[in-house]
């Protein structure tokens, strides 16, 4: 069922899709969810009667269990995750389950998991596809939560198992747009459920979007998302990139929450220090700035421009 359930309004159930149906057959806990699938099943095609019936089965029956949890207004606290395979996938739609190992496990609570897909998903990656609620969370080690695995490295390391008790597939996946890199981080579910880029997820100002429609109203060219090889194994990505006369331009647009802690200043620090000895002139602009000085931000670019073209 791919419905995204509110709990203030009652959505629009959108068209059934057998196959995921079949995959969340799993989680389904009532009797009568469980006998009208099987229903269902037994012949190739349902027909809308039996489609429409199992739809209002399902979705009456979360909700139900969604009250009585005195779910209301969607300020749960969800904890983004990511998927590193399709192994994982098959794992979280299969077994209910997903694994962070115990030295990572955040401290805070959480009531929802939601899962970032990768580029190793192909076409499906760089999106939010899937959020699950939360049933329990136990320590584990590596090797009983993968059996098969018993060779790796971190085999017999400790791991929270979070158990899921319901899956849910969003009626349209979070796209990462820019792309951002993405592991841990929390939202709640109300934001995640009206997000439709990763930056609305984590309530990240688009600042890169704001500057780059800035910069073409002054008329100056840019190549954003520009990456540098340092040296065979280290490359950085940089915003933005202007190549001038004399020299050339890497902007970058440090947006808060990103940008504050000690260690990503010094690792901006080393950035800086390396794109220097290769001619780069590094021009950092902060969210604060670009949100409320945005024209004083463009003319530093245009003087620079112009001092590297002179």
């Amino acid at each position: 069922m791919r419905a995204t359930v509110s709990w203030v309004q009652i959505p629009v159930l959108p068209p059934f899709d057998f196959q995921f149906a079949s995959q969340m057959e799993c989680s389904w806990s009532s009797t009568n969810e469980k006998t009208t699938f099987a229903n269902i099943k037994k012949s190739n095609v349902p027909s809308e009667e039996r489609v429409e019936e199992l739809q209002t089965i399902l979705f009456f029956s979360f909700l139900d269990r969604a009250m009585s949890k005195n779910i209301k207004n969607h300020t749960e606290i969800v904890l983004v995750g990511v998927l590193k395979c399709a192994r994982d996938l098959e794992i979280l739609l299969t077994k209910k389950w997903y694994r962070i190992p115990a030295r990572h496990m955040p401290k805070r609570q959480f009531q929802f998991l939601a899962f970032y897909q990768p580029a190793t998903f192909g076409k499906n990656g760089k999106q939010i596809e899937y959020y699950a609620e939360v049933k329990n969370i136990k320590t584990k080690k590596r090797i009983n939560l993968l059996p098969k695995e018993k060779d790796h490295p971190r085999a017999f390391d400790e791991y929270q198992k979070i158990k899921i008790s319901s899956i849910f597939k969003l009626s349209r996946p979070i796209k990462n747009k820019i792309p951002r890199r993405v592991t841990f981080g929390f939202t709640t579910l109300n934001r995640l459920l009206k997000s439709r880029d990763i930056l609305e997820v984590f309530n990240v100002a688009p600042i890169e979007q704001i500057f780059e429609r800035d910069l073409k109203q002054a008329k100056i060219k840019v190549i954003s998302q520009y990456y540098v090889l340092i040296d065979k194994k280290k490359r950085f990505r940089l915003d933005f990139a202007i190549f001038c006369e004399n020299g050339k331009i890497a902007i970058e647009c440090d947006n808060k929450k990103a940008h504050s802690g000690k260690l990503k200043k010094e690792k901006d620090k080393t950035k800086n220090k390396l794109l220097g000895k290769l001619g780069w002139t590094v021009l950092r602009f902060s969210e604060n700035k670009i949100l409320h000085d945005s024209q004083k931000c463009v003319q530093k670019v245009k003087n620079t421009i112009l001092s590297l073209n002179n």
